[in-house]
């Protein structure tokens, strides 16, 4: 059988010291920024970037997530931000390890207040999650850029850093 566990560990993993690099860079005066009136303020989207690999534990852990009920937490500086990060790469990587077949035979559901939006199998749920982080990551980097916060090399080098992320 595949082992996905060590799939989704080594991709998470893979992904983990820029996505790092770019949350130590983003200042908490800049948090309620916003680069247009429909977009998320930048303290928002950092925090999402933060907490995006926590779902990958409550997926495997509790089968869904609720939009009405799902905590986010509140950080009020940039060393708090990346200390929430640490702590949900922790806590997938921990779900991750302790996974086991049954764990990946299970659906998860999205829902919202109780309402299903939707169901998949959790594997590719949890694929999705991981191309989800990495769209926001993107993202941030557009802030950053937009704001002249150097963009760290992620996967090669960047405008700021011409070196390849090791």
């Amino acid at each position: 059988m595949i082992d996905y566990a060590n799939a989704f560990l080594k991709e998470m993993e893979a992904e983990v010291p820029a996505t790092r690099k770019c949350l130590e860079r983003i200042p908490e005066t800049l948090f309620n920024w916003k680069p247009h009136e429909k977009s998320m303020a930048l303290g928002y989207l950092a925090l999402l970037v933060a907490e995006i690999p926590e779902w990958i534990q409550v997926a495997l852990e509790d089968g869904e997530i609720d939009f009405a009920t799902f905590k986010h937490k509140q950080v009020s500086n940039t060393q708090e931000l990346v200390a929430h990060f640490d702590e949900n790469i922790e806590k997938a990587k921990k779900a991750l390890q302790s996974a086991t077949d049954e764990s990946f035979a299970k659906k998860f559901e999205l829902k919202r207040n109780g309402d299903l939006i939707m169901s998949v199998p959790m594997v590719p749920n949890i694929s999705s999650t991981l191309n989800h982080w990495v769209h926001h990551r993107g993202q941030l980097t557009v802030y950053m850029r937009l704001n002249n916060i150097a963009v760290p090399s992620i996967y090669g080098p960047s405008a700021d850093e011409k070196v390849f992320n090791t």
